[in-house]
């Protein structure tokens, strides 16, 4: 099978990391690969914040679960050794799309370099919430900005075994 499908196909959302930290060479790489999305008219104007401290991983994520009334005690990213918060311009059309794109880049190249990843959405409905805009403002994240979409990343606990073969409804006009 071709490399680039292959990659496609064994992927799969890892929920828990070990301690070992992401060489600084092999995130380079994933952030590359990130910045090389395709985006609408070519604007480029998401951001990628990579947060490497645990501490403010863990403030972010207990000010998540406070304001989604979840477990503060167990909301926690799966505990990555990396979190690349994606944002885009809120007022821009395109921006949902443009990060997606960028995060299945970061996927996609932490698979292929042995990383492990999940994807972390809850952030872009409550950005605009005081406590959470405070912690995103320290982050440097524009307050235009939303964060459509963050990377937990790791190396995998567990040997992640491929999902069962996915079903969709296919369609073809002719």
């Amino acid at each position: 099978m071709n490399q680039v499908l292959e990659n496609i196909i064994t992927r799969k959302s890892v929920r828990s990391f070990t301690d070992k930290t992401i060489e600084d060479d092999i995130l380079e790489q994933i952030i590359k690969a990130g910045i090389h999305a395709p985006s609408g008219m070519n604007k480029q104007s998401f951001r990628f914040t990579i947060v490497r401290n645990k501490d403010k991983m863990s403030r972010l994520a207990k000010e998540i679960a406070t304001e989604l009334e979840r477990d503060v005690n167990t909301y926690n990213f799966y505990l990555p050794d990396v979190l690349i918060m994606v944002s885009d311009e809120t007022e821009n059309s395109n921006g949902l799309a443009d990060c997606a794109c960028a995060l299945e880049n970061i996927f996609l190249a932490a698979h292929s370099l042995g990383v492990g990843s999940v994807w972390i959405n809850q952030l872009k409905l409550i950005c605009d919430k005081p406590k959470i805009r405070a912690i995103l403002d320290e982050f440097e994240i524009p307050a235009s900005h939303t964060v459509w979409g963050m990377a937990a990343l790791g190396y995998p606990k567990e040997n992640a075994t491929v999902t069962k073969e996915r079903k969709a409804v296919i369609h073809y006009v002719e």
